[in-house]
C-alpha cells in the first residue's frame, strides 16, 4: 500500500533542502520580484518539461526532476510573497522564511489530502504529461488573473492556482520515484 503522505513528505523534504541551502547562498533576493514574474518563472520551468516530454531529448543537463523542484520552492515563493505583500523589507530572517515554507506546504499537503480523499488518488494513474499539461494550464489561469489585476468574478484565486501547481508536482516528484 502506498502511503501518500509520507511519499509527500520525502519530496517535499527534498525541494526544501535545496530551498533553504539557496536562501543561504543568495539570501531572500526573490522578495525582488513581482507576482508576474514569479509566474514566469514557473511558466519557463513547465514549458521546459513539456518540451522535453515532447521531443524526448534535451540539451541542458538539468533534469526534469530538479525543473518540478524549482515549481513547487517558486509556488511556495509566491505564496509568501501574496501574504507579505504590504511587507517592504527584501531581507527576511532565515528563520520566518523557514516558518513561512512550512507553514505554506502546510496548507497546501491539507488541500492535497482533501482532495485526494475526494478524488480516491486519481492521479496515481495520470501520465506525468498530463501534470505538466495541468500544470500550464494552471499557469495560464494566473496569468489571465494578473492580468485582470486579480479579479474573478467566479473563479479561485491564484493562491489555489499555485497550492494545485504545486501538489501536481509532488505527484510528478512521486511517480518519477516510483
Amino acid at each position: 500500500m502506498q502511503n501518500t503522505s509520507a511519499q509527500y513528505d520525502k519530496a517535499i523534504k527534498l525541494c526544501k533542502d535545496i530551498f533553504l541551502k539557496k536562501m543561504k547562498d543568495y539570501g531572500t533576493a526573490w522578495r525582488n520580484l513581482r507576482p508576474t514574474s514569479l509566474t514566469d518563472q514557473i511558466f519557463i520551468k513547465a514549458q521546459r518539461i513539456k518540451s522535453i516530454e515532447s521531443k524526448g531529448t534535451q540539451k541542458v543537463g538539468d533534469d526534469i526532476k530538479g525543473e518540478y523542484i524549482g515549481i513547487i520552492n517558486y509556488c511556495v515563493i509566491s505564496m509568501i510573497q501574496l501574504e507579505l505583500e504590504n511587507d517592504s523589507r527584501v531581507d527576511l530572517p532565515y528563520e520566518e522564511v523557514e516558518h513561512l515554507f512550512d507553514k505554506h506546504v502546510a496548507a497546501t499537503k491539507k488541500l492535497m489530502e482533501d482532495k485526494n480523499h475526494d478524488y480516491g488518488e486519481a492521479w496515481r494513474d495520470m501520465r506525468i504529461s498530463s501534470l505538466t499539461d495541468l500544470i500550464l494550464m494552471k499557469i495560464f489561469r494566473v496569468k489571465q488573473i494578473e492580468d485582470n489585476k486579480g479579479k474573478t468574478i467566479i473563479s479561485e484565486g491564484v493562491d489555489a492556482n499555485y497550492m494545485d501547481m504545486m501538489n501536481y508536482s509532488v505527484f510528478a516528484l512521486i511517480k518519477l520515484d516510483s
